[in-house]
């Protein structure tokens, strides 16, 4: 600083100045036997000239022009207060500069006045007091911070103290997983813990940990790694507001879950020892799927047939009950006429169902037995032997208001006919 003065008022310091290091008192002799150049620089004379620089500079004489003795040194006494003040001013200003700093975008600086909080700033150009009265400190709360449990910077880097954790039904697995967060109060966090970081890092340690105790192996292993997840991100976030840390869990990621090293092996073959006996009761869900619907519908297709036999035999016994109600009050009006239909009708129901026909001989007909089956049956093998069109059993005629008896005769006849009709082909046969 006395250097940038010095130059500033045109006093040059160097060390090849004749006068640097010079006796005042002997000055004039010793210049008289020394060439130009020779020896070092007066510092008084330095001092008085740079003296005087200053109190020209600001109006004031250097020598009275004829002052007492004294005169001089009260004038370069009261040139080095004016350079003093030069010189503090200056200090001041620069003491007053050393207050001002920058804040990049997506960070936030915190202003504290002798340790205590004074306020926040935003990004840009910021002025405070200087130290030792105030100070500031620059927090980012727009970066993404990672906090890595098991593991440092990569997978294979494991950290063995860490990544090994007890499940509840008392097996040891192996988890690497990463914590992502971010600063949504800088005053909380710069003010409030201590060691930041490492408090996310120990309180997400601390999170997964209870989290896997309370879990099954499977559990953490398969179908629950997504549910293990957020129970961590919701466990660490209430942590960390529970301690006013200031931070903001965004994302947990589980990087690597598997069982310990030392029984990789052994785990494998149980997880295919699982495998195979999910096959095959998936196999037997299958084939039960497909024997069980089919034993069902039948057994459902037997109670509809049952049901069904049930509701006919059901309407058959109503309906005969009705019908025998009715032919009860027809029998009470006439007797003897639903006497004799009743009989015709069961006759005529038995004689449907045999071969023998019966003919009654009161009548007046001289034919007592006629083997009809027998007629019938020849009648056919001849109209087969033949090639008639006309084949098949004997339709009887359905005359209403023909009885049985008339039915029977009618029968005869037509046999009788049929059969003279198959010996006169005969006879043709034969004369050809």
């Amino acid at each position: 600083m006395l250097v940038s003065l010095f130059k500033r008022f045109g006093v040059k310091l160097s060390l090849n100045d004749p006068r640097w290091g010079k006796n005042p008192e002997g000055d004039h002799k010793a210049q008289e036997g020394r060439r130009p150049g020779e020896g070092p620089p007066d510092l008084d004379q330095m001092w008085r000239d740079f003296n005087a620089r200053l109190n020209r500079l600001f109006g004031s004489r250097g020598n009275n022009g004829g002052g007492d003795a004294g005169g001089p040194y009260r004038s370069e006494g009261r040139g080095a207060g004016i350079t003093a003040s030069v010189i503090g001013f200056i200090v001041l200003l620069i003491w007053l500069a050393s207050g001002a700093f920058i804040v990049q975008e997506g960070q936030v600086g915190v202003v504290t006045t002798f340790g205590r909080l004074s306020h926040t700033t935003g990004a840009g150009f910021n002025w405070r007091w200087p130290a030792p009265i105030q100070s500031h400190e620059t927090v980012n709360v727009s970066q993404v911070r990672t906090a890595e449990i098991g593991y440092r910077d990569n997978v294979r880097n494991k950290q063995g103290a860490e990544a090994l954790m007890l499940t509840d039904d008392e097996n040891i697995i192996d988890i690497q997983f990463a914590v992502q967060y971010t600063l949504k109060d800088p005053v909380a966090w710069v003010f409030n813990n201590r060691d930041q970081d490492t408090t996310v890092h120990q309180v997400a340690e601390t999170a997964i940990r209870e989290v896997v105790g309370k879990s099954k192996m499977d559990f953490v292993l398969y179908e629950g790694r997504e549910k293990v997840a957020l129970d961590v991100h919701n466990m660490i976030q209430q942590i960390i507001d529970r301690y006013k840390l200031g931070a903001l869990i965004t994302n947990v990621t589980m990087q690597n879950v598997q069982p310990p090293e030392q029984v990789q092996s052994a785990f494998d073959d149980a997880v295919k020892a699982g495998q195979d006996r999910a096959r095959a009761r998936n196999e037997g869900e299958a084939y039960a799927n497909d024997v069980i619907p089919r034993a069902r519908g039948a057994a459902f297709r037997l109670l509809q047939d049952a049901e069904a036999y049930r509701s006919m035999v059901v309407e058959n016994a109503t309906g005969n009950a009705s019908r025998f109600n009715q032919v009860v009050t027809e029998y009470a009006k006439a007797p003897g006429v639903t006497r004799d239909r009743m009989y015709i009708d069961t006759m005529q129901q038995i004689f449907s169902s045999t071969s023998k026909v019966m003919v009654d001989a009161k009548s007046g007909s001289n034919l007592l037995y006629l083997p009809l089956d027998k007629l019938i049956a020849q009648v056919a093998a001849n109209d087969a032997a033949t090639g008639s069109a006309r084949s098949g059993p004997v339709q009887l005629p359905q005359e209403q208001g023909a009885s049985p008896t008339q039915e029977v005769m009618q029968t005869i006849e037509q046999v009788r006919q049929r059969d003279s009709r198959a010996r006169d082909s005969s006879r043709d046969r034969e004369s050809r």
